[in-house]
């Protein structure tokens, strides 16, 4: 299959997943789906008012604008409506004012449009700051810069806005707490992942420089999903601004997200689990002088990498809500224990590379470093408890 070929295979299985996704229950996709049904619902109510009930003759204005501020939070909807109200107040004036001044299409484009689009970046305006230009571009275009045409672009605007944010505030309003969750959760989920695959290659032996090539680029993609954690929980602080008391009253969806402390949390582990397969890249590194330690001391460190990979799983399923904490069960407490055990073995083996020079023990003592920094942050209870801090 040609590299276009795959491509557009790629994008159809993306538009399948998705498809299937928001038809199968609440997500994403779904939110998605919901927030353009209203922009539709927002465009089709301002032609409605505009253009049929009140026989303007710039009904246009009213739609478009209508369905600009669907935005994803309805804070976000308020803000941008005073932000293009503003910018279309100063488009459509200082285009009538240069038609007025050069009575010429051309001129007063000349005039207006560089103008506007200096001041479209004028802080104030945001992101909205654009609409200057382009209405300008309609005013001019149309010919109708008369006192009364300027003030019936204006209504319209007004009239736009208005129902753009009564729709996206009181038709389902959007809340983002769905996606703080899933972002966090799929931090442990893949942290697990890529420590588990870790693991396969250290127990195993059959690893190289590509083999940890690839586990470092699995935790760059790690680091990714740190920064949409961030995304995701600044939108939903905006998205909880106004409508926060509303939505309790209503039950219309469980308000309480996972505190900010676990976002802390887990970008902690992201960046252990970074700097462990960094060490692993020295030292498979011919040109670099920490060597790997020997194959008897990686199976053991192997198996201490995969429980901590199976007690991140553990933790993205309780983020989710499908299964309680599982400390206190027997299991648990195996496996706090075998931790504990591969701990002392490891520290033994340190002790025993120390006089076979720094190079093994170099890249031993700072793979062990990285586990014990991923055993506090993912268990604290239970290191705390065999260890006796």
């Amino acid at each position: 299959m040609t590299r276009w070929g795959e491509s557009v295979r790629r994008e159809v299985d993306g538009v399948r997943r998705a498809v299937g996704a928001a038809w199968g229950g609440p997500g994403r996709e779904r939110d998605l789906i919901v927030q353009a049904l209203k922009a539709a619902l927002a465009a089709v109510i301002a032609w409605l008012v505009a253009g049929d009930w009140l026989g303007d003759p710039m009904a246009l204005m009213a739609p478009w604008v209508a369905i600009v501020l669907v935005q994803a939070t309805v804070y976000g909807s308020l803000r941008q409506a005073a932000q293009q109200l503003a910018a279309i107040c100063a488009g459509t004036l200082l285009a009538s004012g240069a038609q007025a001044l050069t009575d010429d299409t051309l001129g007063a484009l000349a005039l207006s449009v560089p103008l506007l689009m200096l001041l479209s970046h004028w802080p104030r305006f945001g992101d909205q700051g654009i609409y200057a230009a382009t209405t300008a571009v309609f005013t001019v275009a149309s010919g109708a810069v008369s006192v009364s045409a300027v003030g019936h672009r204006v209504e319209q605007a007004a009239i736009g806005a208005l129902i753009g944010v009564a729709v996206n505030a009181f038709v389902l309003p959007p809340v983002h707490l769905r996606d703080v969750r899933e972002n966090l959760a799929c931090l442990p989920r893949e942290a697990g992942e890529v420590l588990r695959s870790v693991s396969e290659g250290l127990r195993d032996g059959d690893w190289d420089e590509s083999t940890a090539a690839g586990w470092s680029s699995a935790a760059s993609r790690l680091e990714r999903r740190r920064d949409g954690l961030r995304a995701a929980r600044g939108w939903c602080r905006e998205s909880l601004r106004l409508t926060g008391g509303p939505l309790r009253v209503l039950h219309r969806v469980p308000l309480n997200v996972p505190p900010e402390a676990e976002d802390a949390r887990w970008e902690r582990v992201t960046d252990h689990v970074t700097a462990l397969t960094r060490t692993l890249v020295v030292a498979v590194d011919d040109d670099r002088a920490p060597a790997p330690p020997e194959a008897a001391a990686l199976r053991v460190y192997s198996r201490l990498l995969e429980l901590i990979g199976d007690a991140c799983e553990n933790e993205a399923r309780r983020l989710l809500g499908e299964g309680p904490p599982d400390r206190g069960s027997d299991d648990a407490q195996d496996r706090d224990a075998e931790m504990a055990e591969l701990r002392e073995r490891l520290q033994e083996a340190l002790r025993d590379h120390a006089g076979q020079g720094a190079a093994h023990t170099a890249v031993l003592g700072s793979l062990l470093l990285q586990a014990e920094n991923l055993w506090a942050e993912v268990l604290p209870g239970a290191r705390k408890e065999h260890l006796g801090e």
